[in-house]
C-alpha cells in the first residue's frame, strides 16, 4: 500500500447503464484514496443502479485508503432524466462523504472523455492515474446478436476507454503516470453465449499490452485487472428468475478453487496496488483475480 505522501491524482471512470441510481446504497460508498497535503486525488467512481450490470463498487472496502476529494462520473446513458441526475448529486452533497464531487455524464457521448479529464485538471491540476472501469456485460447468443448491439457494446467497453486514455495521456506523460484497465477473466477464456462481450474484453487486454509497449519510453505504465465472477447486479438485471440466479451463483462458486465468487473489495485492492506510484517496474500485465478459476 502506498504511503500517504506517494498518493497521486487519479481519474477512476465507471459507468451506469440504467437511469435510477440506488440512492439508499450510495451512503455505503467509501472513498478510495486519501488526499495528502501536496497531492490530490481526482477520482471518477462507479455507482451501480438497480438494473446495471457490473461490479457494485459501493460495497468495496476502500476506507483503508481514505479520501478527501473525489470526482465521480455516473454514466446514466440515454434513459436518464435530469431529475435523477439532480437527486443523485444532491444526495452526495448531503451524505457523509461531503468531499465527493459529482460529475454526471454519458461516457459514450461525444466530448465526454475530454470533459472528464478537463474536470480533473481544472479542479486539481494533475492526473497521475487513469482507471478505465467503464464497461458492461452482455450475454447474447450468436443467433440473437445484432449489429447495433455489437456497436453499443464495443463503444462502451473498447472505444470509450481508448478515448479516455488519449485525453489523459498528455497529463500522464508529465508525471510518469499509469493506466489501469479493467478486463475480465473472459478476456482470455471462451464464454459461450457471450462471445462479443468476451471479444470486447480481449480487446482491452491487447490494448493494455500494446499501450504498455508504446508508452514505455515515456515511462507511462499500463496494466489491467481481469476479475472472475464477482458479486454484482448483472444476473438479477438479466431478468432470470431468482432461483436460476441462485443456481448460477452456486455453480460458479463450485468451479472456483477458492470456493466462492469474488467480492468488489477483492478487485478494488488490486486496482489500488496497480495504481501505486511505487510500482515503477510493472507494465503490460493482465492480473487475473478469479479465485483460481483460470487454473481449471
Amino acid at each position: 500500500m502506498p504511503r500517504p505522501d506517494e498518493f497521486p491524482a487519479m481519474v477512476f471512470v465507471g459507468v451506469d447503464n440504467q437511469a435510477s441510481p440506488r440512492f439508499s446504497s450510495v451512503r455505503e460508498l467509501t472513498p478510495m484514496f486519501q488526499r495528502p497535503p501536496d497531492r490530490v486525488w481526482a477520482q471518477c467512481f462507479r455507482i451501480e443502479c438497480e438494473n446495471a450490470s457490473g461490479i457494485d463498487w459501493q460495497g468495496a472496502d476502500f476506507a483503508k485508503c481514505g479520501s478527501d476529494d473525489v470526482t465521480l462520473v455516473c454514466d446514466v446513458m440515454r434513459d436518464a432524466t435530469a431529475a435523477a441526475d439532480a437527486r443523485f448529486v444532491a444526495h452526495l452533497r448531503t451524505s457523509e462523504h461531503s468531499a465527493i464531487t459529482a460529475f454526471v455524464a454519458d461516457i459514450c457521448a461525444e466530448g465526454t472523455p475530454a470533459a472528464v479529464v478537463n474536470e480533473a485538471i481544472e479542479r486539481w491540476g494533475r492526473v497521475d492515474v487513469l482507471v478505465n472501469n467503464a464497461g458492461a456485460a452482455a450475454i447474447i447468443p450468436l443467433a440473437e446478436i445484432t449489429g447495433t448491439r455489437i456497436a453499443e457494446l464495443f463503444a462502451l467497453n473498447v472505444t470509450a476507454p481508448s478515448l479516455l486514455a488519449r485525453e489523459a495521456l498528455p497529463h500522464l506523460r508529465e508525471v510518469a503516470g499509469s493506466i489501469v484497465n479493467v478486463s475480465s477473466t473472459f478476456g482470455h477464456r471462451p464464454l459461450p453465449g457471450g462471445s462479443h462481450y468476451a471479444a470486447s474484453k480481449s480487446a482491452i487486454e491487447m490494448l493494455t499490452q500494446s499501450w504498455a509497449l508504446e508508452l514505455a519510453e515515456e515511462n507511462v505504465k499500463v496494466n489491467a485487472v481481469a476479475p472472475g465472477p464477482t458479486e454484482s447486479e448483472a444476473l438479477a438485471a438479466s431478468g432470470l428468475p431468482g432461483e436460476v440466479v441462485d443456481k448460477i451463483k452456486q455453480d460458479e462458486a463450485g468451479r472456483i478453487p477458492l470456493g466462492r465468487r469474488g467480492k468488489p473489495e477483492d478487485i478494488a485492492a488490486w486496482i489500488v496496488h496497480l495504481a501505486d506510484p511505487a510500482s515503477t517496474w510493472l507494465t503490460g500485465q493482465i492480473l487475473t483475480v478469479d479465485g483460481g478459476l483460470e487454473l481449471t
